[in-house]
């Protein structure tokens, strides 16, 4: 059972309006915390247990870089917006050192086999990773108001960091596109007969703005679930997005029926649509935008993956003539 602690601080985050995925993210920081250090109540540590449990996580767990600064991010919204007790801006802890790991990229011959071996349910959520380079949870979250048919594209609203992006929609897509916006259309129709039905989720700024649109056509999530369920934080009956784990499902079971031998997940779609775009001849920059990234040094391992123009490098062996 969760502590009263982690409650008060789980309901705190809610009202402050924080994503699902952060509040359990930031409570599982919390109590790994609190275990390291022999189950001491927060309010009677500080600055030097926070030293410690983030060295701990670089030093016998050697976790990566981005990882130990989301546990820092928990434990500083912690003592700051929980204890009322700020952390030292000069915490005095080892940085995680791990080197960040070269992605898992397909050849267009394997992404082409893996669509041929994906169930029919998930297709178009898959097609969307690799044919718009999305992030798995964008992919979920995105509303029917989101795609454009006109000028081809897809809009992305609070991606990663917040940021807001236009990327490209793949004109084959557009049937399945118009097709499932048609089934969203029947799950709407038979939602607004049921009397316990309060609509789609709808982030705060925009539920108060846009009132009674959380029940309109171009507000439902692309991808439904297949039933009801009920919000955690204002306790009514919606039609959420679908789990993202059945896609991640869909994407390993494809690549083992594919024989694909690589660790196959959703983002690696991602990061094949970014190396072929790559490959196809789009600079780095046009990359950058269509996947978000605030730095261009982010997207740049991507040049190492395909090892060509710049980043390329010839091995001296393939200049030596060898006897037949």
């Amino acid at each position: 059972m969760k502590s009263p602690f982690l409650t008060m601080v789980q309901e705190h985050m809610y009202l402050r309006r924080y994503a699902k995925r952060t509040i359990e993210s930031y409570l599982r920081w919390i109590a790994a915390y609190i275990r390291f250090h022999d189950m001491r109540h927060p309010s009677v540590m500080g600055n030097m247990e926070v030293e410690l449990f983030l060295s701990h996580l670089a030093n016998q767990q050697n976790v990566a870089q981005g990882t130990q600064s989301q546990a820092l991010n928990a434990l500083a919204y912690l003592y700051k917006d929980i204890l009322s007790a700020p952390l030292s801006l000069d915490l005095n802890f080892n940085k995680s050192q791990r080197a960040r790991k070269l992605p898992v990229v397909l050849t267009k011959e394997e992404v082409a086999t893996l669509f041929k071996m994906c169930n029919t349910r998930h297709y178009l959520s898959c097609a969307l990773l690799y044919g718009s380079g999305l992030r798995l949870m964008e992919t979920m979250r995105l509303r029917v108001q989101d795609i454009d048919f006109d000028y081809h594209c897809i809009r992305i609203w609070d991606g990663k960091g917040g940021k807001n992006r236009v990327v490209t929609l793949a004109k084959e897509l557009v049937p399945l596109l118009t097709a499932q916006i048609q089934q969203v259309q029947s799950h709407l129709m038979l939602d607004l007969k049921n009397p316990l039905f309060d609509g789609v989720w709808m982030p705060h700024r925009l539920r108060d703005k846009y009132r009674g649109q959380n029940k309109k056509l171009n507000w439902q999530y692309l991808f439904p679930s297949s039933k009801l369920s009920l919000d955690p934080e204002t306790k009514q009956f919606r039609r959420h997005h679908v789990d993202e784990k059945q896609v991640q499902r869909a994407v390993k079971k494809a690549a083992q029926l594919a024989g694909i031998t690589k660790a196959v997940t959703p983002h690696t779609l991602r990061h094949s649509f970014a190396t072929h775009l790559l490959q196809s001849g789009a600079d780095i920059r046009t990359v950058q935008a269509q996947l978000g990234h605030s730095d261009v040094r982010t997207t740049q391992i991507y040049t190492h993956v395909i090892q060509q123009g710049g980043q390329g490098v010839v091995s001296p062996m393939s200049h030596l003539s060898f006897p037949k």
